[in-house]
């Protein structure tokens, strides 16, 4: 069914959430599902429930992890042509919306008067859009608690005079997907954009070495926000893994051109998830989260084919990191 839109006026300063997450069953069947499979498997979109949020957020601040601080960087610097690239009086949209940092650069450049965030964590969602009502508050904030990795039929806000509509994709989540679902996904955001662009951060192609710092720290924080999928499985699910006995995995693979993050089993063993038993080998691994690297002419052409006309990219002097700007054509 077809969300509606509520009557009430949007005030600014007040948020206002719609909840459109699926039953709570679905994060059980995903889990039992994915780890039936021959090459076991968890969505990384359950990572982050609280603790997972806080654990990506120590990761950003990683020496080794430059994704967050080039993307950030970028939008800095150039946050007026990205401003004027979208136009006055447009409707930010973003899906993943996290603890909103980097979305905050582009509603100062842009005095948008409405913002649209998307996320899965409703905790999250809830408090870094009060503190973003807050920090601006003329701005109509109307939060959506929902999974963005599906179809979403989204009411229209029409409290704010809107021009066109923006969606912002920050933090290189493109690569989350496969080519063939990041595809699938862009024709979702340009169906979300009905006619207005997309602002999309996307990692770029790089030495294997510096891809594998960045998702395997010496600190050991990566490990930790991976291994917290078990630890929320045995919360939420009253599994009974002994998180102890596996361990992070993660590398780059130049072939795919991806990196594959892995919890790896370090004995022969079992763990029980809602009753159901689930055996591991001494090795054997659940597959946790890929993250695709792309060329810029490579992901342009990927949203040639989704149905966008690409007019910017923006960059870091080093070349790691591209902010696409593209127009739902």
């Amino acid at each position: 069914m077809k969300p509606q839109p509520s009557p009430r006026p949007a005030t600014p300063g007040v948020v206002r959430f719609h909840d459109f997450l699926p039953a709570r069953e679905t994060f059980l069947d995903d889990v039992l599902a994915g780890l039936a499979r021959p090459q076991k498997s968890i969505p990384p979109k359950y990572f982050y429930d609280e603790p997972g949020c806080r654990l990506f957020e120590a990761i950003c601040e990683l020496p080794e992890y430059y994704l967050t601080r080039t993307e950030t960087a970028i939008l800095r610097d150039r946050a007026a042509e990205i401003a004027q690239f979208i136009g006055p009086g447009a409707q930010l949209l973003e899906f993943g919306s996290g603890a909103q940092a980097k979305t905050r650069i582009l509603i100062e450049a842009l005095q948008t008067p409405l913002y649209v965030p998307v996320d899965i964590a409703d905790d999250t969602l809830r408090a870094s859009s009060a503190e973003l009502a807050k920090l601006f508050p003329w701005l109509n904030v109307v939060g959506v608690c929902a999974d963005y990795t599906r179809p979403l039929a989204l009411p229209e806000f029409a409290e704010a005079p809107i021009q066109r509509k923006a969606v912002f994709f920050p933090g290189s989540t493109i690569g989350n997907f496969t080519p063939e679902e990041a595809l699938v996904f862009l024709g979702h955001a340009r169906a979300a954009a009905s006619g207005g662009v997309l602002i999309v951060g996307v990692d770029l192609k790089k030495d294997k070495a510096v891809l594998d710092a960045a998702y395997d720290d010496p600190r050991g924080v990566t490990a930790r926000f991976n291994l917290n999928l078990l630890h929320r499985i045995n919360r939420e699910l009253g599994a009974d893994f002994q998180v102890n006995r596996f361990r992070h995995k993660a590398y780059y693979d130049p072939a795919l051109g991806r990196i594959e993050m892995h919890l790896e089993s370090l004995y022969s063993q079992f763990a029980h998830v809602a009753g159901r038993r689930i055996d591991f080998a001494h090795g054997e691994t659940i597959h946790t989260e890929i993250s695709c690297k792309y060329s810029i002419e490579e992901f342009q052409e990927m949203g040639r084919r989704a149905g966008f006309r690409p007019e910017k990219v923006w960059t870091d002097p080093q070349q790691l990191f591209s902010v696409h700007g593209m127009v739902a054509a």
